[in-house]
């Protein structure tokens, strides 16, 4: 019994030891040789302040961490046991939604054993001062300022109260935290992807959240719609189930109130992806978060407005549109075409005639409908009382091109990435958030592919027989058509506007590409323009190697299995009714003619040329469509030196059809 006793007297002395040690300051092993503040006369104004601590606290403070991952947590507990988060303070919450931002010190007032600090910091082109009886409170004064002109605070909820700054506990859990999320913000300046999700983090920024379904009847890919509430504004998203379409909501809303992105856009190409194909170190071409995600509605919009009546043929894989604005508002932007497709011609049904339309693919043939839509706007300029309302500006001089107006730019979206170099690696990068490639030297990078008649899915030009001849086609040889990836790299050297036309308006490029879905940064940017930037040279002007902006919207499209149809839709500004494509034959459901073939666009151009203003006219064409177009001699060079460049990077040859198919003239 005795030694029972003592056994529970030396446990209450143990207990009683532990407890005093846990009161008692951190151990000296977790101490920071403490590191004088200068004097105040010796700060000059203007001076740019280091938030992290010197070489010796660095050291320490990997030390505390090691420690810290091994001993009692000191944060507190609730009565349950379950850990309270500690609140994050102004600088470390603004260093996590802004990064690489520095602090200056303005002013210095007071005497000197009492001095009074300003100091700034600039956040979105805005400057926000804050003052304190030390350069830590204004520095945190400045923070709290800039917070609260972008974000609602939770009363005591997100900053932590203003401590004094002497007697800093370097080791603590927030000055860890703290200084992690300083050095993360100072690498180059690069934009970082929120850790925490986009749900979860509008939580803690907004006190006022609310989420919403809102209807449960849309398509496969965007199912649920939910509403989310916040700063008494609401953000819609979409999706295949209420968790993604809530994600989707979220992001939207940090987008448009606190410019936060969760786009995988938000990364820089890394050095590790420069390969035989030298990116230059760039960081990708961005397009702004609430911009995308404005043209991606605008599409959808559209789409389900002008199905009314045509349900059967609202179907689709892949659904592509352009949008027009003027700079980047978008409260005057226009749809100007809407299309669906994912098949070409049939080799049986090219036509000599330029009366079928070859590629239906969605993105192909919305670029075909902002022709026909061009085609009409100069086509204003044939009446003077109309051609100011054109987006075209007439020429002062004889010879000279007609121009866009100021501002006037063209988004292209596509609810997937484009097939071919685009897209085919994508859908198998783990690391798509983080922009990189894990296989830059494989050799079928950049590759140039061609579509397969009347299928789905590329194959590299290398793989193909080579030049393709009217008698191999009409045989059953294959009709080969170049990938989207590919034309739309040829876009962004000659323009969307297409050969005839560039002999009146100069090159058009697009401002941007937005997608819905599968948007790797390093394939895209590759496929798009980065695998020619280095080895493309001589174009004649005023043409130019165009690198549009990228983005993916929040409510991004999943995956849909369903069996691709054999029709294509398409619709131009203007037009009252929809226009339903067979993609077999390259003509309409009724067998009737495309208004965006060939042929339909050379009428329209013979009758440009002879009435149109200040261009060269002619009172008839006396040649084929195909000599027509080899007599822009600019736009000829220009597309020769872009395949040039394929061949130079070892990518492959441009596959051409056969030379039959644009041989055929104006109807007498």
């Amino acid at each position: 019994m005795a030694h029972s006793s003592c056994n529970r007297c030396h446990s209450r002395r143990s207990k009683t030891k532990m407890l005093q040690i846990n009161r008692n300051p951190a151990p000296e092993i977790f101490k920071v040789p403490k590191t004088p503040e200068k004097s105040p006369v010796n700060s000059p104004i203007g001076q740019s302040i280091n938030n992290g601590p010197s070489p010796q606290m660095k050291s320490s403070i990997k030390r505390s961490a090691e420690n810290l991952s091994t001993s009692s947590s000191p944060r507190k507990k609730r009565k349950n046991g379950e850990q309270l988060p500690q609140p994050k303070n102004p600088v470390a919450l603004l260093n996590e939604l802004r990064q690489g931002l520095t602090y200056t010190l303005e002013a210095q007032t007071g005497p000197v054993h009492a001095p009074l600090f300003t100091i700034s910091v600039e956040v979105d082109g805005q400057t926000y001062t804050g003052q304190g009886r030390s350069k830590k409170m204004a520095r945190l004064a400045a923070a709290e300022s800039a917070l609260r002109s972008f974000i609602q605070l939770k009363d005591g909820a997100v900053l932590s109260p203003l401590k004094p700054t002497n007697n800093v506990d370097f080791t603590s859990d927030e000055h860890i935290e703290n200084e992690m999320m300083r050095r993360m913000s100072a690498v180059g300046n690069q934009k970082v992807i929120p850790e925490k999700g986009p749900v979860m983090l509008l939580y803690e920024l907004f006190n006022d959240v609310k989420f919403e379904c809102v209807s449960s009847d849309g398509h496969q890919h965007s199912r649920f719609k939910m509403i989310a509430t916040a700063n008494n504004s609401n953000f819609e998203g979409t999706g295949p189930s209420k968790k993604l379409a809530k994600n989707a909501a979220a992001k939207a809303a940090l987008a448009a109130l606190c410019n936060i992105s969760y786009s995988p856009m938000q990364t820089q190409l890394p050095k590790s992806t420069v390969t035989s194909i030298n990116y230059s170190d760039k960081e990708c071409p961005e397009l702004a978060q609430t911009i995308a995600d404005g043209i991606g509605k605008f599409v959808l919009q559209k789409f389900t407005e002008i199905m009314v009546g045509h349900e059967v043929y609202s179907r689709r894989k892949v659904l592509a549109g352009i949008v027009m604005t003027c700079g980047p508002d978008l409260n005057q932007a226009k749809v100007i075409s809407v299309s669906t497709g994912t098949k070409c011609v049939n080799g049986e049904y090219i036509s000599v005639s330029g009366s079928a339309v070859n590629d239906c693919h969605a993105e192909i043939v919305s670029r075909r409908c902002l022709v026909d839509y061009l085609y009409g706007q100069l086509m204003m300029h044939l009446n003077d009382e109309t051609a100011s309302d054109s987006i075209f500006v007439r020429p002062t001089k004889q010879g000279e091109l007609y121009q866009l107006k100021d501002n006037i730019q063209f988004h292209l979206y596509i609810n997937t990435a484009p097939c071919g170099d685009a897209r085919i690696f994508s859908p198998h990068e783990e690391d798509a958030t983080l922009g990189i490639d894990k296989h830059p030297n494989r050799k079928a990078r950049g590759q140039l592919r061609t579509k397969i008649e009347s299928g789905e899915g590329t194959i590299p030009v290398k793989n193909s027989d080579g030049i393709q001849t009217w008698d191999g086609v009409l045989q059953g040889q294959r009709l080969l058509t170049m990938s989207c990836s590919d034309k739309i790299a040829k876009w962004n050297v000659l323009g969307v506007q297409g050969a005839l036309l560039a002999s009146i308006i100069q090159p058009i490029y697009l401002t941007s590409i937005v997608l819905g879905s599968l948007l790797h940064p390093a394939h895209m940017y590759r496929a798009v323009c980065g695998r020619i930037e280095n080895s493309i040279q001589n174009l004649p002007p005023p043409y130019q190697l165009n690198r549009p902006k990228l983005a993916l919207v929040t409510s991004s499209e999943m995956r849909n299995p369903i069996k691709a149809p054999n029709f294509s839709i398409n619709w131009t500004y203007g037009n009252a009714e929809v226009e339903i494509i067979n993609s077999i034959t390259g003509k309409t459901i009724h067998n009737k003619i495309s208004r965006i073939t060939k042929q339909s666009f050379f009428a329209r151009y013979a009758k440009l040329i002879s009435q149109l203003p200040l261009i060269e006219k002619r009172a008839t064409i006396d040649c084929d469509y195909g000599e027509m177009k080899a007599s822009v001699h600019e736009y000829q060079i220009a597309k020769q030196e872009l395949f040039t460049a394929f061949k130079r990077e070892d990518l492959g040859h441009w596959l051409k059809k056969p030379i039959e198919q644009n041989q055929f003239s104006l109807p007498q």
